[in-house]
This record gives structure tokens, sequence and C-alpha cells, in this order.
């Protein structure tokens, strides 16, 4: 973001923008900030910051690299450590690297308890790590003594457990808490009453809390409500009270309401803080045990364990909330002090950045003063694992043997890994196998990764491994370069496929059989859904993650202990009604909807329908000769209508522009005037035009109003793409749009009965198949002569029996698309009274753009690749969390995985997802000697066998007796190079009239030893 020009890139940050808002951003690009430590911690806050766009960072450290920083420390290389270079030095040209837009310089004073601290005052949020405490309080009292006051705060990482501290001063300003958008809620009623009482049409859910303020807007009869600003005390989900409306005009009818956002502001003291009170007691003694012995506790020393012990029951006596010492978290701590695990210092780094963010825009919730998170399910388990193990080695890998050991660091180097996706999820994992040495060559590991897309700029905002040089080129490849910088050892397989049923040629079988785990790091459902059912058949882990804004999720799922990604369904996405869209827009998301699909149909269906017509049929004239003997050929309505209208100039493309304004904003106007008069009423007495439906306003076309003059130039451009005509920049001047238009006369509309019969308000009316649907008699004919006319006058010619269909791209805005969907949908808002959104919000539901930020991202992949080390470790279930977070209130939720459900088949015969019956055959293996092996080898009767969609056998089906002679290779007909397929076999109920009873697939194999027959 050019702080100067105070534009904001959106081609770099739309994402971003969609998750802060502009004006937070505004004073990202006017605030500085000072942070300090280079550790494994200080990176992350430095790389999540300088993505996001604040205007200055000042990196600050005094050491020097070691060879322990390669392991935590993505942006020191070897030869940092060989020069002996300062730690700041090193990262400092790589951090800036990460933001044109960010000023980054360093420094390498001596920051301690003798440092004048006025230089700090320059700067809106200062953050320290790897700091003592005494340093930390000295810099927070100064900070807090400053009018306006500096922001303040420090995050420390010791091994197994990380803390994050907030001081942002005695008052502090939240102009948003939560990020919410507000909803437009429509109303049922209002009472005239003291209390009024409002109650939302549908029974819909207000998601009011009491004492918050919503106002009005188009209320009829109770007008007096209308812009007015209520304080909600809410009585249920559906209802709430507005205070006194007895003295106003009866409700009659309509109106929605809408929450109204007000700055809060915070109050120094915050509330007691929240943190878990035993690692609150353990890290202050830990603060204690540095202070007293100017060190941490050694690795795996017994003594240092029992002193920090001893401090900490000394620490939690003082402290005004007591609570039990917890012994073990205390001695995991001692134990790991000096170590790190990177993906701790990910998550705490991704947390601890969103907080910088809070403090210099004051947009979200900040912490309530303190944070802790502790990994101790990691270690806890390796407690009985011989002291040497932890030792240092004088490699990358020491930080990391400190906490986990070295039997466990070498299993993480023989990984074999598949990772579905490089995006920004996929890039912070990559980061963290590289520091973890994940899948190194010398151990025969390696980490596959595939991603068919190439990098936008949009991508570099959040996707850390890539530059501006990278743009258009593969995500997989470049991000396995980059990750290989990081950690030179590592074995990175790229690939740029998608993983998909297409690709199991590659992606088999004898491929998953060969990995130790899965990781998804994509953005959508239905891929994370195949993948699953992947790893379920062949028994293997998958790790999956996903973000949306401030929010993440984690989901570890484990063969034989979890239930998988599949065994739970979020509820399918709320459809718009084809009537609403087509008719009956009531909100802006409606209208760009609306025009979404209207672009969908024009630019990009059609063209493909005409194309695959004439692929078809590729003569004009026997397509003539065929409709002309009574034959109905599917489409030919529609293709032959725009073969007769095909423009060749660019003045007609203006014109066709010209048309269609008319058709969208004028004339379906009228007709639903005409088909529903204002004053129409229901059978019941109620008005049609009532709330949530709006009755339209026709407006005239007027080429000085800019919106009219972008829908036309933007709907021509797009017309002069799929029919290929040329035009120049002067072109789309409005001097020469307006000289096109000038003698251009639109014939004048009658509204029709005919389309008045034909107007749908059914709510569950699906948009018919316009290819399929039957046409009339007249159109057949007048489709005929219309193509005798083309072929009459040569205008059927190989050039125009082709199209260009376009495919929808929102982040270029030269190609017109945006321009299109945000003028019509704006001028469509405007012909029902709808407030219209801006390109940006736009721009985000058309183009269903996920919010994202590189704070979650970081946060996200963090606690994966904790979970990920549980599952190396073959860990019992109690050890694995999943997690749901949200960086803006700011709250972290850690659960259990769903267990496994066992499903009893009948007489103690269990099974889970996990579960895959075998039945090995050969090449005269019938379909009765499949189900006798069934029931020998399993103790129950096989009563029905599908393969896929085909009923190999259902004995109630005719001739299906017959088929138990058939081979199995007869009936199933594989592929030569199949080795088994997948059967679902159903089981004889214990009673006569129950319904079969479900089993596992059973896995039947063409050969007695399972290989390719």
């Amino acid at each position: 973001m050019a702080a100067d020009s105070m534009e904001i890139d959106d081609s770099l940050y739309s994402r971003q923008r969609y998750v802060l808002g502009d004006s937070a951003m505004h004073q990202m690009a006017q605030s500085s900030v000072f942070l300090s430590g280079m550790g494994g911690v200080g990176i992350e806050i430095a790389k999540n910051i300088v993505l996001a766009g604040v205007k200055a960072v000042t990196l600050h450290d005094t050491k020097q690299c070691e060879t322990w920083d390669l392991g935590s420390n993505f942006f020191i290389r070897k030869e940092d450590v060989l020069s002996q270079r300062r730690r700041v030095e090193a990262v400092c040209p790589r951090v800036t690297e990460l933001n044109p837009y960010v000023h980054v310089d360093m420094s390498y004073s001596a920051l301690d308890d003798n440092t004048d601290l006025s230089f700090l005052r320059k700067y809106q949020c200062v953050i320290l790590t790897e700091a003592r405490l005494s340093l930390q309080k000295r810099v927070n009292e100064f900070c807090h003594s400053q009018q306006p006051p500096i922001r303040f705060i420090g995050c420390d990482a010791y091994g197994i457990c990380v803390r994050v501290f907030c001081d942002f001063g005695d008052e502090f300003e939240v102009s948003d808490p939560t990020g919410e958008e507000p909803k437009e809620i429509f109303i049922q009623t209002i009472t005239q009453d003291n209390p009024g009482v409002v109650t939302c049409m549908d029974n819909q859910p207000h998601g009011l809390q009491t004492g918050q303020s919503v106002v009005f807007r188009e209320v009829n009869g109770m007008v007096e409500l209308n812009s007015s600003v209520r304080q909600v005390s809410v009585l249920s989900p559906h209802s709430f009270a507005i205070g006194d409306t007895s003295p106003f005009q009866p409700y009659a009818h309509g109106g929605f309401f809408v929450l109204v956002k007000t700055p809060k502001t915070l109050t120094k003291q915050f509330p007691a803080h929240q943190a878990p009170l035993q690692i609150h007691a353990a890290m202050l003694a830990l603060d204690t045990f540095q202070e007293q012995h100017g060190r941490l506790p050694n690795i795996r020393c017994l003594q240092d364990a029992e002193v920090l012990l001893k401090l900490t029951e000394e620490v939690n006596a003082t402290l005004r909330n007591k609570t039990s010492v917890n012994a073990e978290l205390v001695r995991c701590l001692s134990r790991t002090a000096r170590g790190t695990l990177p993906p701790l210092a990910a998550a705490v780094g991704g947390l601890a950045s969103q907080e910088v963010l809070k403090a210099i825009t004051g947009k979200f919730a900040p912490l309530q003063q303190w944070f802790y998170l502790d990994a101790i399910e990691v270690v806890g388990p390796l407690q009985s694992v011989p002291a040497e193990e932890f030792f240092p080695r004088g490699d990358r890998y020491d930080g990391l043997r400190a906490c986990i050991g070295e039997s466990m660091c070498q299993q993480l180097h023989k990984l074999r890994v598949f990772m579905v996706g490089c995006g920004a999820i996929g890039c912070e994992m990559l980061k963290n196998f590289a520091l973890l040495g994940v899948g190194l060559a010398k151990s025969s590991g390696e980490v596959c990764i595939t991603d068919p897309d190439l990098i936008e700029k949009s991508n570099l905002n959040r996707q850390f491994l890539f530059r501006p040089h990278h743009i258009q080129k593969p995500k997989s490849t470049t991000a396995a370069d980059a990750t290989c910088d990081i950690n030179p050892d590592l074995q990175v397989d790229a690939h740029l496929n998608k993983v998909c049923p297409a690709t199991e040629s590659i992606y088999s079988d004898s491929f998953y059989t060969r990995l130790n785990f899965v990781v998804t790091a994509l953005d959508n459902v239905e891929a994370r859904r195949y993948v699953d059912s992947r790893c379920v058949s062949n028994q293997r882990a998958l790790l999956d993650s996903g973000t949306m804004g401030t929010k993440g999720h984690t989901e570890i799922i484990v063969p034989k202990l979890t239930e998988s990604y599949n065994s739970h369904r979020d509820p399918p996405e709320e459809e718009i009604p084809f009537c609403t869209l087509k008719s009956f827009p009531s909100v802006i998301e409606h209208t760009i909807q609306w025009a979404r699909d209207k672009f969908e149909n024009a630019f990009v269906h059609k063209p493909s329908m005409y194309n695959s017509f004439w692929q078809t049929h590729n003569s004009a004239e026997g397509v003539l000769q065929r409709m002309q003997a009574g034959e109905s050929l599917d489409g030919s309505f529609q293709v032959i209508k725009l073969l007769s209208r095909r423009p060749s100039q660019w003045e007609q493309c203006i014109a066709l522009a010209r048309v269609k304004f008319e058709k969208y904003f004028k004339r379906k106007a009228l007709q639903l005037l005409h088909s529903f008069p204002l004053d129409t009423r229901l059978k019941d007495g109620s008005l049609f035009w009532q709330s949530p439906k709006r009755p339209p306003a026709p407006f005239d076309f007027d080429l000085n109003d800019s919106m009219h003059f972008t829908f036309i130039v933007s709907t021509a451009r797009l017309f002069a793409g799929i029919y290929n005509i040329p035009y120049s920049e002067q072109d789309l001047s409005e001097e020469a749009v307006t000289r096109v238009l000038a003698g251009f006369k639109i014939p004048e509309y009658r509204p029709s009965e005919k389309v008045s019969f034909s107007i749908k308000t059914d709510e569950t009316a699906k948009k018919p198949d316009l290819v399929k649907m039957p046409i009339s008699s007249e159109e057949e004919r007048e489709a005929i002569s219309q193509l005798e006319e083309a072929i009459a006058t040569d205008n059927v010619t190989a050039e125009r029996l082709q199209m260009s269909p376009l495919q929808f791209e929102k982040d270029d805005d030269s190609n017109g698309h945006m321009d299109f969907v945000t003028s019509a949908s704006a001028l469509r808002a405007r012909m029902y009274s709808i407030e219209p959104a801006d390109r940006l919000k736009t721009k985000r539901i058309a183009g269903k753009i996920i919010p994202a930020i590189a704070t979650a991202t970081a946060a996200v992949a963090g606690l994966v690749a904790l979970e990920m080390i549980k599952v190396v470790g073959a860990y019992e279930f109690e050890s694995f969390k999943n997690c749901f977070f949200n960086l803006a209130i700011p709250v972290v939720v850690l659960t259990e995985p769903a267990a496994v459900k066992r499903t009893l088949i009948r007489d103690d015969i269990y099974f889970t997802i996990w579960d895959c019956w075998t039945i090995f055959g050969h090449e005269d293996f019938t379909l009765s000697d499949f189900m006798n092996a069934v029931r020998e080898k399993y103790g129950i009767e096989p009563t029905m066998v599908v393969h896929g969609v085909k009923m190999l056998y259902v004995p109630v089906m005719p001739g299906h007796s017959k088929r138990l002679k058939l081979t199995m290779h007869k009936l199933i007909k594989p592929s030569v190079d199949r080795r088994y397929v997948d059967l679902t076999v159903s089981f004889a109920p214990e009673a006569d009239g129950d319904d079969d009873l479900p089993g596992p697939p059973v896995r039947y194999y063409f050969s007695r030893n399972g290989e390719t027959p």
C-alpha cells in the first residue's frame, strides 16, 4: 500500500481487505512497529506483519547466527552461520522482499536495563520476544507512560509453552470487536406497545445481544421507526423489544433492521486474566529461574526441574487466583525450555501478529492481556526416552531434539508425505516441514506436493514463499524450490496435477501405500471429501485445515481411531430461489448473483453451447435439411438465433449492449408491474408487493449516468470478446459510444399477457433448461427461415460457426468482467430500491472469494504440524486435538477428535469406516463363489452386491439369480490393469421383513495374490 497516496493495491491486498476493511488498512499504512528478537517467534511475527502491510518495521536483534537457528528461523541460511553474520543482518533483506510497500530497517544496538528508551517514541507498537521479564516490564512501563500510549506486546516461547502479553493503555478504542458483517433481517410484525416487540420473518434468528442497537429501514405503517436507531432487549432468538412504540402508527407490513456497529472503549484494568493459571504460574517461575541463575534450565536436568517446581509453588502462593501446581507440566517445561518447537512458534506467532494489527488499527477485540498455549501432549509420551536422546549434536535440529528426542527426529526425516495444495496453508506447511526436517533425501524420505495453479499477484499477500518475479509460474515447483532454500536436505517432488478420479492412475493405491500420511491444504469441500475417501480406502492418516478470515480449524483423521472428514457433512449452502433471482430480489446478494448468472449465461454457456452444436452438426445445410424434415435438434433454436443476430462490427456490439440495457432495466420492470400492479392482492387479502418483495421502478437510458455508460461499454466489450471482434481504446470513449448510439432507435415496448402467465412466483421452482425446452411450431418456422437466410447471404462461414467462450476472471481489472457484474448489479439494485454494493463487495460475492490473512494461515499450519508429530509417534487417541480459533475475538478451542463409531451388523460382528473385508478370487471365480467366500470368512450371508451404481446381485430383481453362475470378471468387466474393486455388500436381517444390514466395503481381488491379473 502506498502510504503517501493512501491507495490500497487491491491486486495485492484484495483477500485481506475483506478481513480488515479499508479503514484498518489505511491505519496500518501509517504505523511503525518495533520488533525485537529474531528467533523462531520473532521471525514469524515479522513475516506476518510485513505481509499485512504496515508502514515500517524495525527489526532488532543482538545475536549472531548459529547452526541451532537453522531449525527455528526460516530466513537464516547455512552461509549466514558460516560467515558469522548477525541474525538481524541475515533476515532483514529477506523480510524486506515480502512486501514492496513496507519499509524494513534493522538495529543491533544493545537493548537492556541501561538503554535510553526514548528512541521508541516514533513507534505505534513495540513487540519484545526473547527478552527477560525485567526488560519486558521496563519497556512496558515506558510505553504505557507515553501520550498517547505506545501499544506493548511481549511474546515468549520456551520449549512446549508459549505466552503472549498485551498492554494497549488505560483506554483502547475498538472500532469493530468481531468483524462479522451485519445482515439485513426482514420483519414479520412490530407490536404497538410498551415495550414494542419486533418479530423476525420466517423465524429467522436475529443473532443480537441485549444492549446492542439496530437501525430500521423501509417499515410501512410504523414509519416513525425508519432510520431510527433503537437499543434492543432480546426476548427470544427470533424476537426482541425496542422500547415504547405505543405513540406510533400501527405497523402495516415490510421493513428490515440491521445491527449498528458502534466503537467500544476498553478500559484498564482488563478483567482478571483468563489464562490457564497452571501455565501462568510455571512461566512466571521460569522468569524467576532466569533472573536467579542467569540461564534457562538445562535440557533433561532433573535437579533444575525440581528447582523450577519449587519456584512454581512459591509463585502460585502469591497469586490472587490460586490453583494446584501441575508438576508434570512444570517438569516438561524445565526439560524443554532451551528447545524449540517450530510449529508452536508458528501458532503463537500468528496470534501475536494479529494482536499487533489490532494494536495499530483498533480492528477486533484485543487479547485480555494474557494468552497461553502448551504442547504437553507432544512430549508427554516421551518421558521414558533416555536423556541422551535430547542432548545437542551440533546440527540444525538441536532445538527440536531438546523437545522430542533423536529417535522422533529420525522418524520425521524418514517420512513420506503427500500434500495436496500449495497455496497459503501449503506454503506455511512446507516451511514447517523444512524446519522439522520432514522428508530428508538422505533418510529416504520425501514430501510430494501437487497444485495445478499458477501464482497470481493476490497470492503474494499470504503465500510467503512466492515473490513478484514468480507470478504466472507454477505454485508447486516454485514452493518446492523455496522450501529447499530453507532446508536443502529436503526431498521435494512437485507435481502440477489435480487430485481427483481422473488422476487415480498417478495417485493410485500403490502411491498411497508408500505414504505415511496426507496433508490437505485445499480451499474447497469437494476436493477434501475425495482425498479423505482415498485416505480411508488406503488406511492413511489425513491432516486437514482451513481458514476464513481470522477463523481457522484443524481436523486430525487417524486410521482406526477417529471418524473421517466424510463422517460429518456441513449443511448445504442455501441457494437463492430462481424466482427471487429472476423477478423478486430483496437484498444486494440477489442482484450480484443475478449479474453473475447473466455473465455466465451470455458469455460462457451460450458460446459453449454454440460451439458444441456446430461440432456435432458441422454443416448448416445438413441442419436445415433435418429441420425441414421435421427433426428436432437439441439447442437448434437458440443456436440459430445467435447465428442470425451475430454482430460483425464493434458498433453492433454497442447496439446489442443497448438492447440488453433496455431489456434488463426497463422492459423487465414494465412487464412485472403490468403483470402485478402495485395494488395487487393475494387470496388472503394481503398485498402482493410487500416485504421482502420490492416493486421495480423502470428507468430510461441516460448516457450521462456513469453507471449506464459502464454497463454499455463493458457489455459491448464482452460481446466483442465472444464474437472475436476487434476494437480500439478510442472506440471505448464516451464520444465514440455517444456517436454510435445517436442513430440507434429502440422500438416501443408493450407488456404482454402471455409473458405475465409465465412469470414464476413459486420459490421451489427450478431454473428451466433452455436447450431441452419444447419450442412452438412458430418458433421452429422462424428458426428455419433464419437459417435459410443465413445460408443464402453467405453468413455461414467457418469463422461464424465458432465463438470464444469467456472464463470469469475477477482479479483482472482490465478485462471488463467485474465492470459488467458491478454495473449490472448496481443498476438492478437501483431498479428495486436496494442499497447498492461497491466494487469490492461485489467482487467478493460474485467471485465467491474467501477472505484470508497471513496471521490465521500461519497459526492453523502450526497447529496441524504439532498434530503431525503425534501421528508420527503413533500416540494414543487422547493425545490428539482438533482446533477451532478466531483470532478476532480472540478464542482458541481445542477438542478431542470424534472417536470412530463401531456399527453392529449382528451377532457380535462389528465394523467401522476403516474396515475393509477382502476376498481373493481368480479368473473362473463366480458370483456364487464370492457369496460363499464372504459367508465362510466372515460368518454372515450376503444378500445384495453392488459395484458403484451397478447392481450385480439383488435377489428380487428379475434374472439376477442366473447371475450367480457368471464369473466376477464377466459381471464387473475390469480394465486390464485393475487389481481389485470395492463392492458394497448387504447382509440378511435377523428377522424377515427387516431391512438388509449394512457392512464394510468388500474388496474383491481378481487374482489369488492380489496382483494385476
